[in-house]
């Protein structure tokens, strides 16, 4: 019976998104939603960016386990992203009209440093979308009673996301959040309660976790390494996802810049809110039944996602089954077609076009269509070859981003001075001291995502301040929107490096 809710309501998913495909006329459509998202939509979408597999099964597994002090990255960097996309990023991104963030890159910098960020940035939504698969067929296992296994689950859920993805972007995406959000917000909501009920209530509850240890942020009996791994884990996801293409997306596909700026900040509240509810339910989990602590053991570091899945089927009744599954659905779903669509729109538009001499709207939309098959089947491999938790899985994707895409994307906002010559040994400089400390010395006090980090930023100033060998092949950002307050009905695009686009207010 609860497979075939769960069936009915995966046909219900691509319905949505098939009907909402019929939106899409231009490949503006297909990318941002034509920008015409209302408030509602814009919130439910930046909602579902971040509210997927990680946070329902593992971030609030890692809880269970290493208390508030084991997930810094998520909830609270990942909240902290999304604030400082709204306020330093979404006025901005909104004026200049950018189909794409790698547009930012190119405009700002030229086409070698828009090629170089874009991808970076591909290459960290491997680890992201593979999380998604992965928790996709760790449901469709378990639902089958070990029918299916985990690789013939995660490849049923990937085609699943891919129908109405490939048809209807982000109008797809849209449609199929707004509903996916409603589902986790009741789903996991009555599902909590019921979990409270079973371990005794939310008081007790809340008492066991403190009496644990559990909700301290910061042990008194940490060391100096102990703080290093934690702010490495922060601003993975404090910073590392700001350069991103579906936060970008999400953001632009708004009908103006004050929905842009509201929709992301509500949706960053919401999320931060939420995201302690399945918390809450992996340790009410643990209250009501301590046996589930054995998972703790496991070898493989996947079994401990398990807790919340294994306490639904073995203590609840078929109608919470039926939510908690739903909402978990909803949750990973909303997340991995955002996923998909983000680096296949990036890569056909910031890597490959540039090397295109024309390629018309039509075109686009087939290259988009094209690539996104070719990254569902990369991150496919990954997900089938990966033995790490989906927690560990996306905070390493955003280390590729933190390294080379933020400072970049920062001091091209911010900083007059910044130069094509700065954001290239930026890249180079952050990008190859991370591969490299991560390769040669993983385990040293200061995290290797750090050391690019910071590599990245002396990068940035060595390049833009000592004499320009490389010459600059950007324009400030004054510039970019005084274009484009010349040509508002311009897209950025290639075929239109001096006309950014949209109202114009110069920053510098």
């Amino acid at each position: 019976m609860l497979i075939t809710f769960v069936a009915l309501y995966l046909a219900l998913t691509i319905t949505i998104g098939l009907l909402a495909a019929r939106r899409v006329h231009v490949a503006k459509d297909f990318l941002v939603a034509g920008r015409s998202l209302p408030l509602y939509m814009n919130v439910a979408t930046v909602f579902a960016t971040w509210f997927g597999a990680e946070t329902v099964l593992s971030v609030s597994a890692t809880f269970a386990k290493d208390g508030l002090s084991g997930i810094p990255g998520d909830p609270f960097g990942a909240s902290v992203c999304l604030v400082i996309a709204a306020l330093l990023f979404a006025r901005l991104f909104y004026r200049m009209n950018l189909l794409t963030i790698g547009d930012f890159y190119k405009q700002r910098y030229g086409k070698g440093v828009e090629v170089l960020t874009s991808l970076a940035i591909v290459l960290s939504y491997l680890g992201w979308t593979s999380a998604q698969m992965t928790a996709l067929g760790l449901i469709i296992a378990t639902l089958s009673g070990g029918a299916l296994d985990l690789s013939t689950g995660i490849m049923i859920g990937a085609a699943v996301v891919v129908v109405y993805t490939i048809f209807g972007g982000m109008w797809s995406v849209a449609f199929t959040d707004l509903f996916q959000t409603v589902v986790i917000l009741v789903g996991l909501t009555l599902v909590a309660l019921l979990a409270g009920d079973l371990a005794g209530g939310f008081g007790k509850v809340v008492t066991q976790a403190a009496a644990d240890g559990k909700l301290v942020m910061f042990p008194v009996d940490m060391d100096v390494a102990a703080w290093w791994a934690m702010a490495g884990a922060f601003f993975a996801f404090a910073f590392g996802s700001v350069p991103q293409q579906d936060v970008f997306q999400r953001m632009t596909s708004a009908r103006d810049e004050k929905t842009a700026v509201r929709g992301t900040l509500i949706g960053a509240l919401v999320y931060f809110c939420f995201a302690f509810v399945p918390i809450y339910i992996a340790y009410a989990a643990l209250v009501a039944d301590p046996s589930l602590g054995g998972l703790f053991a496991a070898e493989d570091a996947r079994d401990i996602q398990r807790i919340l899945p294994d306490l639904v089927l073995s203590k609840m009744p078929l109608w919470a089954q039926i939510m908690f599954f739903g909402a978990l659905l909803s949750a990973v779903l909303s997340t991995a077609s955002g996923a998909l669509l983000a680096p296949a729109v990036l890569f056909s538009e910031n890597v490959l076009r540039p090397f295109v001499s024309h390629m018309s709207d039509r075109q686009l939309l087939l290259n988009t269509r094209l690539i996104l098959i070719i990254f569902t089947a990369g991150a496919l491999l990954f997900a089938l070859n990966s033995t790490s938790t989906m927690y560990e899985m996306v905070q390493n994707a955003y280390n590729v981003t933190l390294a080379g895409a933020f400072v970049p994307l920062v001091a091209g906002a911010y900083w007059k001075r910044a130069t094509t010559q700065g954001a290239l040994f930026s890249i180079v400089l952050g990008i190859g001291s991370w591969f490299t400390a991560n390769t040669v010395a993983p385990e040293v006090m200061v995290p290797p995502n750090l050391v690019g980090f910071f590599a990245s930023i002396i990068g940035m100033l060595l390049g833009s301040l000592a004499p320009q060998l490389v010459a600059n092949r950007g324009h400030s950002i004054a510039q970019a929107l005084h274009a484009q307050a010349a040509h508002p009905s311009h897209l950025a695009h290639p075929a239109h490096p001096a006309h950014p686009a949209h109202p114009a207010h110069g920053r510098h």
